[in-house]
């Protein structure tokens, strides 16, 4: 065996063939595959290999979508038969609130570039003939899905790569990892160590063990997943194509044909992790786990009411076999904070369906430093790296058996919470108030006029929060809001370097001290990655604040680059406390307390500083990010309680009110629109955007400025607007298509309800000719269409 390469990918599965062969396609040869036994010998050989495009973020679904057609490229690359079926497929719905989804979905479709149809249960019947549709509303029909042989298209990306130089050794097990003073990687096997520039975990079940080896623990479980096959049913015998596969997603179940018998898989409720402590490295290729069908009860049961003649056909076998489950369900993929060229592409439960876009956006992450769009769906970043482990198994075991639910837009699920919180939290809930979780902390969504348990009506619709969370946005508009900060992401960078760390990483212009500035991150070819606000403070320290989600994501961005300079960034997101105290009257009710320096008159929008505020030492930083005049203020976590009390103590003769994140998220878009990862994404460039004026221009020395310019010499083909739109009872969320007749002429990108405007808000990417004078634009919410008008942003202008 070779003693040196430029990657090593450990694992042999579907996800580490893919890789390997991405990496070729995209010009690296040099490259390695170690497989501890034979290829697909973990989860990949007892796949059901189905795929699909849908998924609920809109980027992990084009990925889908090019996993799809990647299988034909391979096939005819490597020789090798994949065994597709591009039988379609069904996505069906038997209840009013599942095809108000399905109809949603549809729509987004024409967003996301899929061609897919709304079907009826007529035309499902001709399609399906052993499906009972008598309950069925109808389905989605898209034309590209199928399912293919696992073995097969593992074998077929493992040949076309090996046909453009990759080496493949079997039979070889990864028995350790170290980092050498040279910055590469040796990894240390059974059959000698191999130096590497670059090593992808892509070990499928023993992920969790070759992560452990640098340290890192990584957040996914197998579970147990059931599917059986039939006998031969007379009723297909005779059909000249073959079923479409179905999703039933009212009764947790999947369904395909399987040459005349049926594959029939489902998602049970009790749902069951597999290898807690860890996956044993002699499980072997060809094992199963014992068959348990009395725990699927009521799921198969469904699915025999649902397919009668499945219910009357012998079963040919019954398979049990462990995957890979991260909390959300979706891959862990990207570099690891701290560990340069160790990279992971795991956890994927679905890898004929994920796989091809896995391997294409980490080659493309390895080769050129970023994905070719943003994938931080299944960016490990999305996750904590202190989740613990039993907080991480509930959220899996929460995830599979909740598979087909209905994703509600207001609705969050309770597994593993409440995890972090804040001093505050035993106080917001005497006050009865509704939380969220975002990065693990709970965060208050809410707070009801009500001493009753309240219970919020998941729906798609303007929900019974809505007079709630309006009269919370009015009283910033009109008095003075408390909004809990604790969950934002704070970091300090200080060292004698750290304001040329920061030009090179920033795009904007930095602050001076005192002051308090948004800042873009750019990445290396110009599309923005991010937004921040950083603050200069009197001893040369800059304080950074950012969107609590992104918290690993940027410390990893930080540690990425910081290297090369003498600064220090630390994350003290949960050593400080926060609030935010806005409205007409915040600045009143911070002068009562803060003495003779009385801030609340003194600073203004951007300008930061320290000092008490009631007894609790603060940074504060003056704020117009609601468009009226607001206080943030960050305090050491054992102060924060005291904070509060006193604030609201004094507050009370101004009308002082909590204020929850459902709230302030509508506030921000009625002063602030455009900042949500929707539209500072990788995907967008600073012209689409028209966010010119956030460049510092004086200046050459920071990342992507050459891309970033460059954007603005082209004329977009998208540009970013605000949209009114004349909802009644549901509003956008984004990704939603805008039509100027029957013309698609661009999608929204986030939305929310304005309950200080009075109306519907959108962000949208529209082609040039939507601006056209008198031009009559439509955007489909939930199925229907809505007339909508361009209008200025900020929407509300005080």
């Amino acid at each position: 065996m070779q003693t040196h390469a430029r990657v090593v990918i450990i694992g042999g599965g579907v996800i580490g063939c893919s890789v390997l062969y991405h990496l070729t396609k995209n010009g690296w040869k040099d490259v390695v595959l170690i497989e501890r036994k034979e290829l697909t010998a973990g989860s990949t050989w007892h796949a059901a290999g189905g795929f699909h495009t849908v998924n609920g973020n809109a980027n992990i679904s084009r990925l889908q979508a090019y996993t799809c057609g990647i299988y034909k490229e391979i096939e005819e690359l490597s020789g090798q038969d994949v065994g597709a079926h591009y039988c379609g497929g069904l996505l069906v719905a038997a209840t009013k609130p599942r095809w108000e989804f399905l109809r949603a979905e549809h729509a987004r479709h024409k967003v996301l570039g899929l061609q897919s149809e709304l079907v009826g249960p007529e035309e499902i019947k001709k399609m399906v003939p052993i499906m009972d549709v008598s309950d069925v509303l109808g389905a989605i029909y898209d034309p590209v899905e199928g399912y293919l042989d696992p073995s097969g298209a593992t074998h077929a990306y493992a040949k076309a790569a090996r046909a453009a130089g990759a080496k493949i050794h079997r039979h070889t097990k990864v028995e350790g990892l170290a980092r050498l003073d040279s910055g590469e990687w040796e990894v240390q096997t059974d059959k000698g160590n191999i130096i590497a520039e670059h090593v992808v975990n892509a070990a499928g079940l023993w992920a969790r063990e070759v992560g452990k080896m640098v340290g890192v623990e990584l957040p996914l479980i197998p579970m147990e997943h059931h599917y059986l096959v039939t006998e031969d049913i007379p009723d297909l015998k005779d059909l000249a194509t073959e079923i479409p596969q179905v999703a039933d997603l009212d009764g947790g179940l999947y369904l395909r044909q399987e040459h005349k018998g049926i594959l029939l898989g489902v998602y049970e409720k009790n749902a069951v992790p597999w290898a807690v402590p860890g996956t044993p490295w002699d499980y072997a290729e060809d094992a199963l786990l014992i068959p348990d069908l009395e725990r699927l009860g009521d799921d198969l049961t469904h699915g025999f009411v649902r397919f009668p003649a499945v219910a009357e056909a012998g079963i040919k076998r019954i398979i049990n076999g462990p995957f890979t489950f991260s909390p959300d369900g979706n891959p862990l993929v990207g570099p690891i904070a701290g560990l340069p060229g160790y990279w992971v592409a795991c956890g994927c439960m679905a890898g004929f369906v994920q796989g091809g876009g896995i391997g294409r956006s980490l080659a493309e992450w390895i080769i050129d430093g970023q994905p070719s769009m943003d994938v931080f769906g299944m960016d490990i970043a999305r996750f904590d790296p202190k989740l613990p482990e039993p907080n991480m198994i509930a959220r899996a075991k929460e995830f599979y058996a909740r598979r087909f639910d209905i994703p509600y837009p207001n609705e969050t699920w309770p597994a593993g919470r409440p995890l972090k919180t804040s001093p505050l939290y035993p106080v917001f809930e005497q006050k009865k108030a509704v939380f969220t979780s975002t990065f693990g902390m709970e965060v208050p969504a809410y707070f009801p006029n009500s001493d009753e348990d309240w219970q919020e009506t998941p729906t798609f619709y303007r929900s019974n929060a809505f007079s709630t969370i309006g009269a919370e946005a009015r009283s910033v508009r009109e008095a003075v809001g408390v909004i809990e900060f604790t969950a934002v992401a704070k970091y300090i960078v200080a060292g004698t370097d750290a304001e040329a760390f920061l030009r090179r990483l920033i795009a904007s212009p930095l602050p001076g001290a005192g002051e308090n500035v948004p800042a873009l991150l750019l990445s290396g070819n110009g599309r923005m990655i991010g937004d921040l606000n950083v603050a200069k403070l009197s001893d040369g320290r800059y304080f950074v604040t950012a969107p609590t989600f992104m918290q690993a994501h940027y410390m990893r961005w930080f540690e990425q680059h910081r290297q090369a300079f003498a600064v220090t960034v630390e994350n003290v997101s949960e050593n400080l406390g926060g609030l935010f105290v806005v409205g007409p009257k915040a600045p009143e009710l911070i002068d009562q307390l803060t003495a003779h320096y009385r801030y609340g008159s003194a600073l203004e929008d951007g300008q930061v500083t320290e000092g008490a505020v009631g007894s609790a030492p603060c940074r504060i930083i003056a704020s117009n990010r609601l468009g009226v005049l607001g206080f943030e203020l960050y305090t050491p976590i054992v102060y924060l309680y005291s904070l509060y009390q006193q604030i609201m103590a004094v507050g009370e003769d101004l009308g002082v009110r909590d204020v929850g994140i459902r709230a302030f998220s509508s506030l921000v878009m009625e002063y602030t629109p455009g900042v949500t990862l929707r539209e500072i994404s990788q995907d967008r460039s600073v012209a689409e955007c028209g966010y010119e004026a956030l460049l510092d221009d004086s200046r050459d020395d920071y990342i992507g400025r050459a891309g970033a310019l460059a954007s603005l010499t082209e004329k977009p083909k998208y540009r970013l607007t605000g949209l009114r739109v004349e909802t009644v009872d549901a509003d956008p969320v984004g990704e939603e298509p805008v039509w100027i007749g029957e013309r698609y002429v661009g999608q929204t990108s986030s939305g929310y309800y304005g309950h200080t405007v009075g109306f519907a808000m959108a962000m949208a990417f529209l082609e040039e000719d939507a601006f056209a004078p008198g031009a009559e634009l439509e955007v489909t919410v939930l199925g229907d269409r809505h007339r909508a008008t361009i209008v200025e942003t900020p929407f509300f202008t005080g």
